[in-house]
Formats: C-alpha cells, structure tokens, sequence
C-alpha cells in the first residue's frame, strides 16, 4: 500500500465519490437536472425564436405590412379579440389601423412591448414613405391582466399544484410501504380500490387549502384578477389536483424507497416546469412539440386558470385542456390500481 491510498484523506474522499454515483438522486440533481433545463430553455429561447414578437393588427394590410419586419409575428385580430389577446399575454402589442394613421396599444413597462412598438412604426413609416409620415398614436395599457405577475400567478399555482400533490402523496405511500403498512392493509376486508380513493381525496382536501392561500395572496398583494367565475376556477383546481394526485398515485405505485419515488417525481414534474408555459408561453417552442406539450396536465391546467383569471373565459369553451386533464385523472388511476404493489 502506497502512502497516497493509505491516506485518511484520500479514502474519505473516494468513499464519497463512491456513495455520490449510488445516489440515483444527487446524480439526477447534479448532473442531469443542469443539463436538461440548459436543452429546455435552449429550446424555448433559441435565438430565431426568441426574436419574434407576437402583435396583432386589425386590418389585413397593415397586417401584411408588419410581417415584413422578421422580427414580428402578426396575426389579423379585430380590436375586440386584440384586448382580449394582449390581456392574456398571447400579443405583446395591437396596432389599430384608423383614419389618421395607426394607434398603437400595448405596456410600456414591458420590453419586448417597447422593442415591438419601435420595430412596427419602422416598416409602418417606411411603407408610407419617410416624406409624408403615417400618424402614429400611442395607447398605453397598464391595466390588471396585461402584467407578466399576473401571467404568472396561474402558471406558478398549476406548478405548485404539481409539486405538492406529488411530492405529498409519495412520501405518504413510500413511508408506508417501507413500515410494512400496506401489508398489513392488505390482509384487513377493505377494498384495495377503497385505500387508493382515500389518498386522492385527502390530498384534496389539504391541496384545497394551499389553494385558498396562494390565491388570496395573489389577489390581495400583486391585484392579479379574478375576470371569470370563481366556483368554475375552484373546480379547475379540483379537477387538476385530482389529476396530480393521480399521477403521484401511478409514481409511488412500485417505489420502494423515497429516492426511488423522487428520481421518478423529477423525471416526470422536470419536463412539465419547462414545457408547460409557468413561465412563459408555449408559443415560443416549435410547431413539432405543441401536440406533446398540449397533452400535458400541467399545460391544460395552466391553460385554464390563465383563461378563467385573466379572460373570464367559460369553462365550457375549455373543452380540450378539460378533456386533457380527465384523462390524466382516469388512466393513472387505473394503471395504479392494476400494478400498485402492497409488499
């Protein structure tokens, strides 16, 4: 044995590195989670992409004329459409076309707002030619809804949502498979499926709270409106707690230990963080991804409370993301049910 291997120091630090590549999750952390946010993000705000600005127009031809510049994205909206889309954040600026010229509506506290304002007087006026310049009218919108906090709030209570219901529920069903507990469940005349029920709801119950709280906080400090019906946003919540939880289910359906249960929680709630427009819209990833994005609990559940707070949208116009997260609340839940292991 040589003087380096018979070091204290030298074994204490292999021991470590020894007991670092056992853990699954300090691996997943350390090495993996970097790297797949840097490819999300990398996605999301390639430079091609992270240059067009979504704006709409009111006529046709001043839409044609906007999308000469690249570096604007212009849709044809009338100009009850254009509020409802730049209070949704789905446009960062609407430009009215009227007699005098174009009026241009849009917040001047966001940047990407100012930078669209600039870019489509430029091909406006160079349209019009530099000698007789078109009338240009700055409308500027600093109401509730047009905020990015009040984009957020939704994105970030569907996050929340998902992160509770499942780190909840594993370390509940984890705990109670390491103790033996669900074993002895088994042997009582109790109906497997009764047990698999009793979580869900109880998650509901607790999420209900958790719920109540963000929303008052969101509503008392940042003003974020409610513009649709409130028992309809209660029971988008319901519905989308009961669809985390029952994807938590289906998780900790064969996990025998808690780091087993929390590589597959980082596996699965990782993607959704990034993918799912918490923190900035789903527009800004390529045509390709939208089916599998859209097919996302957290998407729709995003979806709807951004459509329900911001828009007063109805939630019987919600039918797919509504659709979306049924179908994430009844196959987990059967799958679960089917493979759930009570050893």
């Amino acid at each position: 044995m040589n003087e380096l291997s018979g070091s204290s120091l030298y074994q204490l630090t292999l021991t470590r590195l020894r007991l670092f590549w056992r853990d699954r999750t300090a691996i997943f952390w350390v090495l993996v989670f970097p790297l797949l946010l840097a490819i999300g993000l990398g996605v999301a705000f390639r430079n091609a992409a992270a240059e067009v600005l979504p704006v709409a127009a009111t006529t046709s031809g001043l839409q044609q004329t906007l999308n000469v510049e690249k570096s604007l994205s212009a849709t044809l909206l009338d100009e009850a459409a254009g509020a409802r889309a730049l209070t949704g954040g789905s446009i960062v600026l609407l430009a009215v076309q009227t007699r005098a010229g174009v009026v241009y509506r849009y917040d001047n506290t966001n940047a990407d707002a100012r930078h669209a304002r600039l870019l489509a007087d430029e091909v406006v006026q160079a349209r019009g030619g530099r000698q007789n310049p078109i009338g240009a009218v700055d409308e500027l919108i600093h109401e509730n809804g047009s905020r990015y906090v009040d984009f957020v709030i939704p994105g970030v209570l569907g996050m929340s949502l998902l992160g509770s219901a499942l780190w909840w529920l594993t370390s509940v069903i984890v705990d109670a498979r390491q103790k033996k507990l669900l074993k002895l469940l088994m042997s009582s005349p109790m109906p497997r499926w009764q047990y698999l029920a009793a979580l869900p709801l109880s998650g509901l119950l607790i999420l209900s709270v958790h719920v109540l709280v963000f929303l008052g906080c969101a509503r008392w400090i940042f003003e974020v409106p409610f513009r649709g019906s409130l028992w309809q946003l209660g029971l988008s919540c319901i519905l989308a707690a009961l669809s985390f939880t029952a994807l938590g289910l289906l998780i900790s359906s064969r996990a025998r230990t808690i780091e087993a249960a929390n590589g597959w929680i980082n596996l699965t709630a990782l993607p959704m963080w990034i993918l799912s427009g918490v923190f900035f819209s789903t527009s800004r990833f390529p045509a390709a991804f939208q089916p599998v994005i859209h097919a996302l609990p957290l998407t729709a559940a995003v979806d709807i409370f951004r459509s329900n707070m911001l828009l007063g949208t109805d939630i019987s116009q919600l039918v797919a993301p509504v659709v979306t997260l049924l179908a994430w609340l009844t196959v987990p839940y059967l799958i679960a049910l089917k493979v759930f292991l009570w050893r």
